[in-house]
C-alpha cells in the first residue's frame, strides 16, 4: 500500500497542497511505499509564519525548563527506539543495528543540549570602569532551518534541531524527500515531550522549498549537509540574503596505513569503515593508503577475502554487514563509477556489481567492490562515490601519503594506523583535514566537541554540535551599565576609555 505522507507544522500533520509529489521507496524490495509532498513557496511561507509566531514565547521560556523538555524527549526516543530504527531501515536501506547507531549519535547531541542553562550563560565584569559594569548575554536568532541528507535521517536532523531549539529558536527541518518518516516522527515526539507547537516543524520538498527558505527574510540561519556543489550553492545564496549559513559537503576520506600497523586490526577497521552502511556515509573511508610495497601487499592479502566474504542482506537481517543503497538511481551511479575506474586503468580485484539478493531481486543491492593501484589522477579517487567501493592507492613513503591527504580538494575526515606515537603526532599536526583518527577509522567527534571538515568539505566559520552549535544559533549582546550617583560631571566628546 502506498501511503501519502504529510508536512508537520504547528504541532499538526498538514497535507501537501502543491499537487507535486515524490516517490518514496523501500530499498530492500524496490517497491514504492509512499508519496512525499513537495512544498510550494506558499507552503514554506506558511510554515515560517507559524514558526515565527511560536518562537518568542519559547525564547522567553527559561533555559532550565527548555532542558526539561529535552529530558522528556530523550525518554520518549528511548521508548520508541525500536519503532524508529525499523522505520529508518525500511526507508533508507541500512540495517536495523546501523539504524540504531544513527539514532544514538543524534541522541548524544540531545544529551549535550540538556546542559543549555550552562551553555547559554554570558559573562560579567564588575567595575570594568569607574562604577561601570559590563556583561554579555546570548539570545536566540528567531526562526532557523536545517536541510538534511538521506543518509542519516535521524542523526543529522537531531544535530541541527537539538541545539537550535535548545537555544530558544523555532526550527524548520527540510529533510531529504527519500526518507521523511523518521523526521516526522521525531517532530511528533518533541510535542509529546512538552515542546510547544510551532517550534519543531518539518516541511518536505525539493529545490523550490530550499530556495524559499533561503530567500525568506524571517529565516535567520540555515544549516545544510549534503554534496559539495549544493553546499556551495546554499552557502552563497544564503549569505547573499544576509543569513548565517553553515554547509557541509562531500568527502574523500583516506586511511594511511604505516608499515608498523597491526594489519589484522587495520583490516577489521577498514572493512567496517569502508563498507558499513553500504558506504553511504560522509565519514566513510573510501581510500586506503598503504605506505610501502610490502605494506600494500600484506594489506591486499588480508583485505581481498574479507571483501569477498561481506554479508549483504535486507535491512531486517540482523547479521548483515550492510543492506541496499537508497535508490535505483544511486545504484546505477555507483556502478557507473566502477566502469569509469576500469576504463581509467584501476585494477578491480573484487567486483560486486553482479550481486543479487535472493527473494529481493528488485532491491537496490550492490556487492563490495575493491580497486587496487588507483592513482590520484583517476576519477574514482577524485570524486565521492558514496557506495561500497574502496580504492587502494599505494604510497612509497609517509610523505607521499601525507601529501595525498593534503592535496585532495576534500578535507572531511582522515585516519592513520600506526604503532609509532611520533608518526601519529606528526600526522595529526600536519594533515589538512578537519577530523583525524589515530587508530580510529571513523573519527566522528563526541557530541560535546564539534563536527566539521576543511577545504571543500565545509563552508562557513562554525561547525556542527558542541560549543560551536550554541555560537551559531545565538547572537551575543554586550551591555555596559552605569548607575550615576547624581553628581553632575559634564559632557565628554572624546571616545570613552577605561583611563
Amino acid at each position: 500500500m502506498v501511503k501519502e505522507l504529510t508536512h508537520y507544522i504547528g504541532g499538526k500533520h498538514v497535507k501537501g497542497t502543491s499537487g507535486r509529489f515524490s516517490d518514496g521507496f523501500e530499498p530492500m524490495t524496490g517497491d514504492v511505499i509512499s508519496k512525499v509532498p513537495l512544498a510550494s513557496k506558499a507552503e514554506v511561507r506558511a510554515c515560517v509564519e507559524n514558526a515565527a509566531a511560536a518562537q518568542p514565547a519559547w525564547a522567553a521560556t527559561n533555559p532550565q525548563r527548555r532542558a526539561r523538555v529535552f529530558m522528556n524527549y530523550l525518554g520518549l526516543i528511548a521508548k520508541h527506539n525500536d519503532e524508529l530504527a525499523e522505520m529508518l531501515a525500511r526507508e533508507h536501506g541500512k540495517t536495523i543495528p546501523d539504524a540504531k547507531g544513527d539514532i544514538q549519535r543524534g541522541v548524544e547531541v540531545l544529551e549535550f543540549c540538556v546542559g543549555i542553562p550552562h551553555l547559554m550563560k554570558g559573562e560579567y565584569t564588575d567595575n570594568a570602569g569607574p562604577a561601570i559594569d559590563t556583561y554579555s548575554m546570548r539570545q536566540s536568532l528567531g526562526v532557523v532551518a536545517g536541510i538534511t541528507p538521506f543518509n542519516f535521517p535521524a542523526m543529522i536532523p537531531l544535530w541541527k534541531a537539538g541545539p537550535a531549539i535548545a537555544c530558544g529558536n523555532a526550527f524548520i527541518l527540510k529533510p531529504s524527500e527519500r526518507d521523511i518518516s523518521v523526521p516526522l516522527r521525531l517532530a511528533e515526539l518533541f510535542i509529546e515531550a512538552g515542546g510547544p507547537p510551532g517550534i519543531f516543524n518539518v516541511i518536505n520538498g525539493d529545490k523550490e522549498a530550499v530556495d524559499a527558505l533561503l530567500d525568506d527574510a524571517d529565516v535567520k540561519a540555515i544549516g545544510f549537509v549534503g554534496s559539495t556543489p549544493i553546499a556551495e550553492y546554499i552557502y552563497t545564496r544564503g549569505c547573499a540574503n544576509g543569513k548565517r549559513v553553515q554547509c557541509f559537503g562531500g568527502a574523500k576520506n583516506h586511511m594511511v596505513i604505516m608499515p608498523d600497523a597491526d594489519m589484522d586490526q587495520t583490516v577489521d577497521a577498514l572493512i567496517g569503515a569502508g563498507y558499513g552502511s553500504a558506504g553511504e556515509r560522509c565519514m566513510a573511508i573510501s581510500v586506503a593508503v598503504p605506505v610501502g610495497e610490502g605494506t600494500a601487499n600484506a594489506l591486499m592479502k588480508k583485505l581481498i577475502p574479507r571483501v569477498e566474504a561481506l554479508k549483504i542482506g535486507p535491512s531486517t537481517d540482523m547479521k548483515a554487514d550492510y543492506g541496499p543503497v537508497v535508490t535505483k538511481a544511486a545504484l546505477e551511479k555507483i556502478k557507473g563509477y566502477v566502469e569509469i575506474g576500469l576504463k581509467e586503468g584501476a585494477n578491480l580485484v573484487v567486483d560486486g556489481r553482479g550481486f543479487k539478493m535472493q527473494g529481493y531481486e528488485n532491491g537496490f543491492y550492490m556487492g563490495g567492490c575493491l580497486f587496487d593501484n588507483v592513482t590520484k589522477d583517476m576519477t574514482i579517487y577524485k570524486e565521492e562515490i558514496f557506495g561500497p567501493v574502496l580504492s587502494v592507492v599505494r604510497a612509497k613513503t609517509y610523505k607521499e601519503a601525507l601529501d595525498l591527504c593534503n592535496d585532495h580538494e576534500y578535507g572531511n575526515g582522515v585516519a592513520i594506523f600506526t604503532r609509532d606515537g611520533d608518526t601519529a603526532r606528526d600526522f595529526a599536526s600536519k594533515v589538512q583535514v578537519g577530523m583525524i583518527g589515530v587508530n580510529v577509522p571513523i573519527p566522528v567527534p563526541i557530541a560535546y566537541y564539534t563536527f566539521g571538515g576543511w577545504k571543500r568539505s565545509s563552508f562557513g566559520d562554525l561547525n556542527q554540535h558542541g560549543p560551536d552549535s550554541v555560537r551559531f544559533y545565538t547572537k551575543t549582546k554586550t551591555i555596559t551599565s552605569r548607575w550615576p550617583s547624581g553628581t553632575k560631571e559634564g559632557s565628554e566628546f572624546s571616545i570613552p576609555t577605561m583611563s
